[in-house]
């Protein structure tokens, strides 16, 4: 089809500003290699590393049926990555609830969603993509169809020809989306559609799944072409169509050089032709008609027979096909069915409106396409007849035409009357028959038809008829053309010898300007030293000087003008005198008496076959070359005036009609040598019988450099060392096989064969496998109790029981093999490469849940017996098993300090590989907290933990048998924040209220607790007086007047406790009444003494996870060292313990007792008088039902 392009008056006033604006912008504007995107540099220059926005996949064509959603995606390249936006022609994109747009990371893909779509979405739709250095669009359009979609949207089902095939429709819509799910899911999320769809025996599904992908990949064609050869793609529509969308490889072809599109009279036959095949063709093309496509493969093959010398092969003549079907045939079948529909609806019609306009007397040919959609669409509800005369309407109005100079155009209209008579018009002024025009009337066909077309004949026709009128242009086109006898002579190969000068020539016609272009190998010729091109307004020549073989090829005038173009081919043949043979020469045969050797032809034979081969000979170690034979053109010879144990030179030439090559010399050769062959493969025992045993073997690899004459064949019976000749010493077998007669019956025989050539006998072979002189046995039958009876991920175990042994029809088996396959497979594989004897396999290596198929088959000497199968598939999993926790004593409340790592470890046993979900308060986490599943079990971890992540952690494992959830509690907290003021109250004598405010932790952490500590003015330590308080008040007692009291309000937690608030001194002042002292008359006295224990240590037992506190009472002058132990072990300098010493009292706190705390504990005292030890033991008993962990 020509195509013209259209110069409108605007465009015209404004050639001088798009001249400036091209010359300026020159390399800003450039195509994508994705045909319909426009790509917009910014920048001349571009930095190493980025790139402009480009369409990798861009958004195609939708036509939906209304109130349904309508999808459009693009793929999108560029460094740095674009932002992408959407727009339409026609309106805008702000209704977000209508128009939606996402973007898809795991494809890559941007989308944009259209809801519920109605007429009014009808519309161009645009796809921008921009970085700062330059952006991309691409154009796509939106179609909505009112209620179902057109019946002409489909393809043929019963006959899409060449390379489409067809699936068949499941029972139901719904089986249709299910099978189509399954067959292009992965395995994991079989279950997961079968619960959607409602499906419950899945071991069924999967068996009838691989029968579906069996059939899929028998219905798949292909089309096979060989490089530089056209394929032709070919399809039937159900109705007829004028336009279909070709696609290939996700981009929309277009008729042009490369694509030819065609469409038969009737419509329903639409074809694709691509020109000239390379590698960079192959794949995936596709014809689309509204939803629905089908699509094939174009395999290109390297060509089988490549060009001498690396040169181009021309383009081939042939077309590639798909299968081989009368597609003529099966659109004539369809047109008559379409035409027993038509019938059938008008029948109906005519039953219930009586006699109207439309009639079912018109022929299939007469109806008008839109008419046919109407009837079709509506089911044989819709008929423009009306109980009135509507008068005269257009049942086919006109259609735009493309006519081409000097040609006939055709203009054809039709009405519903054939009464009715009408008139033309063109651009406003009737027209009448004259030598232009021809104006007929058929019936209710008017048509128009101009015999020769000029340009003056393009313009606006018009017809008219009783009040009523349809339009259509007429373009008149004059693409080039070439002289037909010129073209002729053009095609003919070309043959000049090298040197000599080479003329192509071509005359032509049409619209001027015309581009003139030459090309070789499809390399367009430039003018030089050796091209000349010359070009006039009617004809071109091409002059090629001084030709060399190199310029050997296909030879491309193309021309092109706005209405068009074409091209012709033709081909250059510069022939020249061939290349030397190549090297290097291969001995075949070396004895006494001759040497045969061979060679292989030039690599160019200069255009003309090799006649014949000139051959010199010499002796090593002499100056002269002779010649000894000129042979025909076959590259190989047998020298026999050769001497024994001489070395040999030769020369060879080859000589064609152009002249004589090179020469090619071979390396020494020797003559006469005695080399033995090898010795040959072991025989082989092709049959055996009582009286007969059939041998067959293969020929040694090295034959010593000479001809094989024959063999000869040695026996030897089981148990002996006596090898026997079988064949007679002057009778050697010349074939590779032969029949040993000379047996016993029920003996057992080896053998072994030597080759024999010129220089005499060779080694013996290896001997072949003991065979028995006896008739053949029977195969054995088919074994019996086949089943599995152990599974797992890598691997099953069969056991069978042994096939009965029936005497003269099947006998005793003595081995088995096991074969299995998987089940997207169709080759079974052999587990076992020697035959087994036990009954039992464990076949080892399958692939985790992969489905396989097992067979196994019986063997002994008669051969194999029938393979006794599974009769259903076996799934590489152990016995389901449902999923249980294994750590038990996990623990289930876990404390940790803000800002450390949390790390849950759950272990279970499940099969099949269980589904894990973590939840947090039931909701699913979030992606901050990382998630690490294994085979037998799960982490959880928190890399960084916050106060926000404290709740609890449930984990569900679920598979196909059942699920199961464990939970944990997760505390994250700090060092508690200390108590507000504290103030000190009197409401009883004797007693103090202790009031405080609360710590700012309080109301998160429910756990947090006060203590309150006490300082007597008599006393140098605090004691406690109140732990685990949970309000902000306390009553201290026993306060007794005259002293000073200091109170601290401590708060605590899980994690710890806090720094004290003070309280202010308490003072009550007691009456003093006056005392009397009499001081004693003192004596000097020594108060020194050796350390002793007032108040031993006590056994202590405290409960895991709590305080322990150990305390003595010492007494010794000069004041004693006191050395705390464990298990002899001195704890002085450990700082997990509080060691202090009150004048004489002497504690140790232990804060959170665990078992490495039990043992021995010690006290030592010592100083200059002596030494004294105290000791105890702490033991740690039962668990608290909350653990605390602490993570640093």
């Amino acid at each position: 089809m020509w195509k013209r392009g259209k110069s409108t008056g605007t465009t015209a006033n404004r050639q001088c500003k798009g001249l400036q604006f091209l010359l300026l912008f020159r390399f800003a504007l450039h195509r994508s290699k994705t045909s319909g995107v426009m790509i917009t540099q910014y920048l001349v220059n571009m930095p190493e590393g980025k790139s402009t926005p480009d369409f990798q996949c861009k958004p195609v064509a939708v036509t939906i049926e209304k109130g349904k959603l309508a999808v459009f995606k693009a793929v999108v390249t560029g460094d740095p990555k674009p932002d992408v936006s959407w727009r339409r022609a026609k309106g805008t994109l702000s209704d977000k609830e209508k128009f939606q747009t996402k973007y898809d990371e795991l494809t890559e893909e941007h989308i944009l969603e259209i809801h519920k779509v109605s007429v009014a979405e009808t519309d161009t739709y645009k796809c921008f993509a921009a970085n700062e250095y330059g952006k991309a669009v691409c154009t796509t359009t939106l179609t909505v169809t009112e209620g179902k979609s057109c019946p002409l949207n489909t393809f043929k089902e019963d006959s899409v020809l060449s390379f489409f095939y067809k699936v068949e429709r499941a029972d139901g819509e719904s089986d249709e989306r299910f099978w189509d799910a399954m067959l292009k899911a992965d395995r994991n999320d079989y279950e997961r559609i079968c619960s959607e769809f409602g499906v419950k025996d899945l071991h069924l599904i999967l068996k009838k799944l691989d029968e579906k992908k069996k059939e899929k990949s028998q219905n798949k064609r292909k089309i096979k072409a060989e490089e530089r050869e056209d394929a032709l793609f070919e399809c039937v529509l159900t109705h007829p169509l004028p336009n279909i969308t070709w696609m290939g490889k996700g981009n929309i072809l277009e008729d042009g050089e490369k694509y030819h599109l065609t469409m038969s009279d009737h419509k329903l036959i639409h074809r694709l032709l691509i020109k000239d095949c390379q590698m960079l063709d192959k794949g995936i093309y596709s014809a689309v008609v509204g939803n629905t496509s089908c699509n094939a493969w174009l395999v290109v093959e390297a060509d089988s027979n490549p060009a001498p010398g690396g040169e181009r092969r021309p383009r081939k003549t042939t077309v590639a096909r798909g299968a081989r079907t009368d597609i003529e045939k099966v659109a004539q079948e369809q047109q008559l069915k379409i035409q027993g529909e038509m019938e059938k609806l008008l029948a109906e019609v005519n039953a219930k409106y009586g006699a109207v306009h439309i009639t079912d007397k018109l022929s299939l040919e007469e109806l008008a396409l839109e008419e046919l959609t109407l009837i079709l669409s509506t089911g044989g509800k819709y008929s423009k007849v009306t109980g009135q005369d509507p008068g005269v309407q257009f049942i086919c109005g006109l259609t735009d035409v493309s006519a081409i100079i000097n040609e006939i155009a055709e203009l054809t209209c039709k009405l519903s009357s054939e009464d009715c008579e009408g008139a033309w018009f063109r651009d406003g002024k009737q027209i009448f028959q004259d030598e232009s025009f021809s104006i007929t009337k058929a019936g209710p066909i008017h048509k128009l038809v101009i015999s020769k077309c000029t340009e003056e004949h393009s313009g606006k026709y018009r017809f008219e008829a009783d009040g009523r009128k349809t339009e259509a242009m007429i373009n008149v086109k004059d693409p080039p053309r070439f002289d037909l006898e010129d073209l002729s002579a053009f095609t003919e190969p070309k043959t000049v010898k090298v040197g000599h000068n080479a003329i192509f020539k071509l005359h032509f016609l049409g619209h001027k300007p015309i581009k003139i272009q030459w090309f070789r190998e499809g390399e367009e010729l430039q003018d030089d030293n050796n091209t000349r091109i010359e070009k006039s307004a009617s004809q071109s020549r091409l002059l090629l000087s001084r030709c060399q073989r190199k310029d050997t090829g296909e030879i491309k005038i193309k021309l092109k003008n706005e209405h068009g173009f074409t091209e012709a081919l033709s081909r250059l043949i510069v022939l020249d005198k061939p290349t030397p043979p190549l090297g290097p020469a291969e001995v075949t045969e070396s004895s006494a008496t001759c040497i045969e050797f061979r060679w292989r032809p030039p690599k160019d034979d200069g255009g003309s076959p090799v006649i014949n081969y000139i051959m010199e000979r010499q002796q090593v170690g002499r100056n002269t070359w002779k010649k000894i034979a000129e042979i025909p053109g076959v590259s190989s010879y047998r020298d026999t005036g050769v001497e024994r144990g001489r070395k040999y030179c030769y020369r060879i030439r080859a000589v064609t009609a152009e002249g004589t090559s090179e020469v090619m010399e071979t390396e020494e050769m020797q003559a006469g040598t005695l080399a033995f062959p090898g010795p040959p493969a072991p025989p082989k025992v092709a049959s055996a019988f009582d009286d007969c045993i059939n041998l067959s073997w293969a020929p040694p690899s090295n034959t010593g450099g000479s001809r094989i004459l024959g063999y000869i064949l040695e026996k030897r019976k089981k148990g002996s060392n006596l090898w026997s000749v079988v064949n007679a010493n002057d009778e050697l077998i010349n074939e590779k096989k032969y029949a040993v007669k000379d047996v016993v019956a029920g003996m057992e025989y080896e053998f072994r064969v030597t080759a024999i050539n010129l220089s005499g006998a060779g080694e013996f072979s290896s001997p072949s496998e003991f065979v028995f002189a006896r008739d053949p046995k029977k195969p054995p039958g088919k074994v019996t109790g086949l089943k599995v009876t152990e599974t797992s991920y890598n691997h099953l175990v069969l056991t069978w029981t042994k096939p009965e042994d029936k005497p003269g029809i099947q006998d005793e088996a003595r081995g088995y093999f096991v074969e299995i396959r998987q089940a997207d497979c169709i080759e079974w594989s052999r587990c076992n490469s020697t035959p087994i004897i036990m009954t039992s396999f464990s076949v080892k290596g399958l692939k985790s849940m992969d489905m396989y198929w097992v067979r196994v088959i019986a063997i002994n000497d008669g051969g194999e017996s029938e393979p006794e199968e599974l009769p259903n598939y076996v799934l590489a999993m152990p016995s389901p098993v449902r999923p249980r926790f294994t750590n038990h004593k996990m623990k289930s409340f876990f404390v940790v300090r803000a800002g450390n790592s949390v790390r849950i470890t759950v272990n279970f046993e499940a099969s099949p590989r269980p589904a894990i979900i973590w939840l947090k308060d039931n909701v699913p986490v979030t992606k901050r907290i990382t998630i690490s599943n294994s085979d037998g079990s799960s982490q959880l971890l928190i890399p960084s933990s916050e106060r926000s992540d404290s709740g609890i952690y449930s984990i569900l494992v679920k598979n196909l048998v059942g699920q199961e959830t464990l939970s944990a509690e997760v505390r994250v907290t700090d060092d508690p924040k200390p108590p507000g003021p504290v103030e000190l109250e009197e409401n009883v004598p004797g007693t103090v209220t202790v009031i405080w405010e609360p710590s700012p932790d309080e109301k998160r952490d429910d756990r947090l607790h006060y203590t309150v500590s006490k300082l007597d003015s008599t006393k140098r330590s605090w004691v406690t007086v109140a732990d685990r308080l949970f309000n902000n008040k306390f009553t201290v007692c026993n306060i007794i007047n005259g002293r000073e009291y200091h109170f601290r309000v401590y708060a605590k937690n899980d994690m710890g406790i806090s720094a004290p608030s003070e309280s202010p001194t308490w003072e009550v002042e007691k009456k003093k009444e006056k005392f009397l002292v009499s001081v004693p008359t003192m004596k000097d006295c020594d108060l020194r003494c050796a350390p002793s224990f007032i108040v031993p240590l006590k056994l202590h037992t405290a409960p895991k996870g709590y305080e322990c506190y150990m305390s003595c009472a010492v007494k010794g002058n000069p004041k004693p060292r006191i050395t705390w132990y464990r298990n002899h072990i001195s704890l002085n300098t450990n700082t997990n313990y509080y060691i202090s010493n009150t004048c004489g009292v002497c504690t140790m706190l232990i804060l959170r007792v665990g078992p490495k705390d039990m043992g021995e504990y010690s006290v030592i005292a010592e100083n200059s008088l002596g030494r004294a030890e105290c000791s105890t033991i702490l033991n740690v008993r039962g668990e608290k039902k909350i653990y605390w962990l602490y993570l640093r």
